[in-house]
């Protein structure tokens, strides 16, 4: 892998809770600070394209996910993203030619303690870097084709199809 892409939508890996207000914002993305701190070594570039919940992802916003990635000169992208509509970014993404697209997320904030953050993005990191052009989930240990995965939300995992 020459270089990593990473693009940030947001999502719960990115949330901060705000206790004047009660409630969780999407903050700055962590995984930059996250990828310092574990002194990983290979070369990475973090483009912060949207900062929401994905809940509230539109059409358009997966539309410039979509062109920003085809933007980019690098072959391995990596894209934090929250995991209720990550499927339906995935499906976007799929027939983005020469490129391999894993996106991942946390079901807990990155900044808490316990969050299954920094296992998902090394999850993906390894994923990014072996397998073939495509795009891929990366979520609970498992990469997952988002043809036949989705989220449940009950058990608050990633389950097949």
């Amino acid at each position: 892998m020459d270089q990593l892409c990473i693009v940030t939508t947001g999502g719960t890996i990115d949330k901060v809770y705000f206790d004047d207000k009660s409630d969780f914002q999407v903050g700055e993305p962590q995984i930059g600070r996250i990828l310092e701190e574990l002194g990983v070594a290979f070369r990475f570039t973090v483009i912060p394209l949207v900062r929401k919940d994905s809940l509230h992802l539109t059409d358009d916003d997966r539309a410039l996910i979509r062109q920003a990635i085809l933007a980019q000169p690098a072959r391995h992208v990596l894209i934090t993203h929250g995991t209720d509509s990550m499927v339906q970014t995935a499906r976007v993404l799929a027939d983005v030619p020469d490129k391999t697209i894993v996106l991942t997320g946390a079901l807990n904030p990155a900044r808490f303690r316990g969050s299954d953050a920094e296992f998902n993005i090394g999850c993906a990191v390894g994923a990014v870097q072996t397998l073939p052009p495509g795009v891929y989930i990366a979520m609970n240990g498992r990469i997952w084709d988002p043809h036949k995965v989705r989220k449940n939300v009950e058990a608050n995992r990633f389950e097949a199809l």
